[in-house]
């Protein structure tokens, strides 16, 4: 069983804990910081445990000539890249603003520091956990100073190979045990071909000491759910509040209906995992009682004879009488009287008969 450990106060994460539901804004905000609350609302009433963003220092992120690079793409929001990602970036003002919302409004707030720098002020700005996007997963330095600061981390897997993921796994624990892994593709919107969820089983055997979970960037709930019955203990995914909005985004997210039922689905299959003790449950009894069969006599049977399982059937019967998995137990029994055909054997007319007490 995958350890547990505090993810936000008050919220566990791992073994038997509810999966953890992340509504990754990110910059689906188109840059409006009353759309950007209008979306931690939206997580909030939709029942996801945190709303997240994504916080760049854009000059620690990209080099000169990477901001300097013309953007043409129909969901720019300037004329370099630059330009682009300045347009969407809250300020550290805004950023406190944003976790004073959603602190007021109860929802945990987070975000994936794209750069070290980002990490620096989000530790200042106390979040409950780093998100390590999948674009830093293999950027071993900003994993340790990450994971020196203490918090918990979230850590993405998309792009990367087993063997990086170990070596992860290797600089991480040493230094930060409360973290864990989440299957992730890096396409936007993701084919279900390219999933991978089983990638997820390989994870819980090869880090069986950490929660294992899902990021996920494909159209729909299905897939998500499907991520969650087979273990996901964090689940991450976009959200918008209208997909025909500009951004590569806004297609790959969900829409706040979606993201309901999501959530709702997510809950009702954890309550359908249940138990692993195979047994009969009481809401079962009513219709045992109706249609649950019993051995029945199918001949005559004189007083005195030996039973043989050419004598018995198995019918639904009244009274009722031995069950159906008591049938070779009765062969070779005696019978202590009479039993007209298609009467139910009970316990009643077979001799010396001492019943099984379950152990």
């Amino acid at each position: 069983m995958a350890r547990e450990f505090e993810l936000c106060p008050g919220r566990r994460v791992g073994g038997e804990q509810p999966c953890f539901i992340i509504a990754e804004i990110g910059q689906n905000h188109q840059g409006d910081l009353d759309i950007a609350k209008r979306m931690i609302r939206m997580a909030k009433d939709c029942g996801a445990d945190c709303a997240k963003f994504q916080k760049s220092e854009l000059e620690y992120k990209f080099n000169k000539k990477a901001l300097e690079r013309p953007y043409t793409s129909k969901h720019s929001w300037g004329k370099t890249y630059g330009e682009h990602k300045r347009y969407l970036e809250f300020s550290h003002d805004q950023y406190r603003e944003l976790k004073k919302y959603a602190e007021e409004i109860g929802i945990f707030f987070t975000a994936s520091g794209m750069d070290e720098m980002a990490v620096e002020f989000l530790h200042e700005l106390d979040v409950p956990f780093f998100k390590v996007g999948s674009g830093d997963t293999n950027n071993f330095p900003y994993l340790e100073k990450t994971a020196k600061k203490g918090r918990p981390m979230v850590i993405s897997s998309g792009m990367q190979s087993m063997n990086v993921m170990q070596q992860v796994y290797q600089i991480v624990k040493p230094i930060n045990p409360n973290f864990c892994f989440l299957q992730c593709t890096s396409a936007y919107p993701l084919q279900p071909e390219d999933v991978n969820l089983r990638v997820m089983s390989a994870y819980q055997s090869a880090f069986p000491d950490i929660p294992i979970g899902y990021s996920g960037h494909e159209t729909g709930i299905a897939i998500s759910v499907a991520a969650v019955a087979m273990g996901a203990k964090v689940l991450e995914r976009h959200v918008t509040l209208n997909k025909t909005w500009k951004g590569s985004d806004h297609q790959a997210s969900l829409d706040p209906d979606e993201l309901r039922e999501l959530v709702k689905a997510i809950r009702t299959v954890e309550k359908a995992m249940g138990s692993p003790i195979k047994q009969l449950l009481p809401c079962e009894m009513a219709c045992k009682e109706k249609l649950g069969k019993s051995v029945v006599a199918k001949v005559a049977i004189p007083e005195g004879a030996i039973l043989t399982l050419d004598m018995l059937t198995v019918k639904v019967g009244e009274p009722k009488g031995f069950p159906p998995e008591s049938i070779f137990e009765l062969v070779g029994q005696k019978v202590k009287k009479n039993i007209e055909e298609d009467e139910t054997i009970t316990e009643q007319v077979v001799e010396n008969h001492v019943k099984k007490v379950k152990c």
